[in-house]
């Protein structure tokens, strides 16, 4: 496990799959299109991502979703040659839906609803005799489950409780196993934050009654020093050597108290033991992100081919478009604190990033920025004025809104999100969280740049955002057309250390 967290990035709720094919491993969205992104490894070390579920609005119907709405915790499974993708679309979605697929990479199916499941994070199981089990969480209540009919969607039977949980606090995240003659509930408890934690029960037959593990919690950072917290929302995966391995969410906050997670829920791996029949996993260690260099030339016609690129609740190609000159965004009068903004994003992957963008503005008014919510997020708009292009970087938290304005001259303009980590030390603003620089300049390099502004990134981490997402990086038009020329996304990370020898 050179790499940890193997998904750098917003990509929580991970499930997982063992095929002839490697493995297959899928993330919440939430309000994001194409949503449910695949991924694919054949060691679980090196990972692809090769599609998603949702490549259009219809499947997840999340149009009108407020933050933090939408695609919620998927299951993955795999059964004689059939995917099945079973998720929440909350908030006002199509609810509890069932997608299937022969291709994990796509093209997946319009979704089978199932109206029974009036729940989050569905999970997917079968008997010995082919019975489909539905298992969800409905809080404040235990943890759920019902009979269906696949093929339908109708329910065989009424949702009844199955297990309440060890005693944490709202138990959800449920998956259900069957090894070795028991079958195991695994669920998480605590909350997404600093108290996350997976639990596990099990019992002789699929629908219980499920005894709780005597060692539970299986697994949580809560109270320790360990670089990853919020430790929790696990699924299982058998390995061929016999081994099990465990895939989970984490965060990983930054600065000299790790108060603050500039990238939001990451996917992690970890190994399990089996002892006396129940499963022991230990934290899981940081291995940091490999290095890596970006870049997209859009003046040669390029398109959105990359499956990174995303969109706030449409696809990016209802608003962006290929040309001779550059990747070309239609404005439509909505900025980032509006629910549909035109912008198009990838996930911010590295604690240190550099992302750039050679845009033309002399049609319209857009530029670079950082989202995390309708409330949260911070960039550059650039608007064209003959000679002249005035750049303002703008800031905005909770219904704050702080702008800085400057002028650099006419042409295309370079505009830059510059994040490096905190000071490790007790220097000054280690306590925060990681250094912003917004940064503008002629394209040309004619004349020398202008720092807008430098921010805190406390205050767009996942601690203070609470949007259950993470950052995504991308360019935007408000007004007009805005032409990409260029585009650029460079990271590095450096493997964060325990703050002290309890965590393990």
């Amino acid at each position: 496990m050179n790499s940890n967290p193997i998904l750098p990035g917003f990509n929580p709720d991970p499930s997982i799959v063992s095929t002839p094919d490697g493995y297959y491993l899928v993330t919440s969205s939430f309000e994001y299109l194409p949503g449910l992104p695949v991924y694919h490894s054949p060691d679980l070390e090196h990972w692809e991502l090769v599609g998603h579920v949702a490549t259009r609005e219809e499947q997840a119907g999340i149009a009108n979703v407020p933050t933090p709405g939408g695609v919620w915790a998927p299951t993955l499974r795999y059964r004689d040659g059939v995917f099945y993708l079973i998720v929440s679309v909350f908030l006002g979605g199509r609810g509890c839906v069932l997608f299937t697929a022969t291709d994990p990479s796509g093209p997946w199916s319009d979704g089978t609803v199932i109206g029974a499941v009036d729940g989050i994070d569905p999970d997917l199981a079968w008997d010995e005799e082919g019975t489909a089990y539905v298992t969800f969480a409905r809080h404040p209540d235990a943890i759920q489950q019902v009979r269906v009919d696949l093929e339908t969607g109708e329910a065989l039977e009424q949702p009844r409780a199955l297990w309440p949980g060890s005693g944490l606090y709202s138990p959800e995240g449920p998956h259900l196993y069957r090894r070795d003659g028991w079958w195991y509930l695994l669920a998480a408890e605590g909350g997404t934050d600093r108290g996350h934690a997976v639990t596990v029960a099990r019992s002789r037959r699929p629908d219980g009654p499920f005894e709780s593990a005597p060692h539970n919690p299986v697994l949580t950072a809560a109270g320790t020093g360990s670089p990853i917290q919020n430790t929790g929302h696990a699924d299982l995966v058998e390995l061929p050597d016999g081994g099990t391995a465990m895939v989970l969410l984490g965060v990983r906050p930054v600065g000299l108290a790790r108060s603050f997670s500039p990238l939001g829920r990451e996917t992690f791996l970890t190994e399990v033991e089996w002892v006396d029949g129940w499963p022991h996993a230990r934290l899981p260690q940081p291995g940091g992100t490999p290095p890596e260099e970006l870049g997209y030339d859009f003046s040669h016609g390029e398109g959105l081919a990359d499956p990174r690129w995303i969109s706030v609740r449409r696809v990016p190609g209802e608003f962006a478009s290929p040309t001779s000159k550059g990747l070309l965004i239609r404005g439509e009068g909505n900025t980032l604190s509006s629910r549909r903004p035109s912008f198009v994003a990838q996930r911010q992957r590295h604690l240190g990033m550099e992302f750039r963008a050679v845009l033309d503005v002399s049609g319209g008014t857009g530029g670079v920025a950082v989202r995390n919510a309708e409330d949260n997020w911070f960039g550059i708009e650039a608007a064209g004025d003959g000679a002249s292009i005035r750049v303002t970087a703008r800031a905005v938290v909770a219904g704050f809104d702080r702008t800085w304005e400057a002028t650099v001259p006419g042409g295309d303009v370079e505009l830059a999100v510059i994040a490096s980590p905190p000071p490790s030390d007790f220097s000054a603003g280690a306590v925060g969280g990681d250094r912003i620089r917004l940064r503008a300049q002629p394209a040309d390099g004619t004349t020398d740049g202008v720092v807008l502004a430098e921010l805190d990134g406390r205050h767009w981490a996942f601690e203070t955002a609470k949007a259950f997402t993470g950052r995504t990086a991308g360019v935007f038009a408000v007004h007009g057309e805005v032409l990409v020329r260029r585009l650029s996304y460079s990271g590095v990370d450096e493997p964060l250390q325990p703050l002290d020898s309890r965590a393990s």
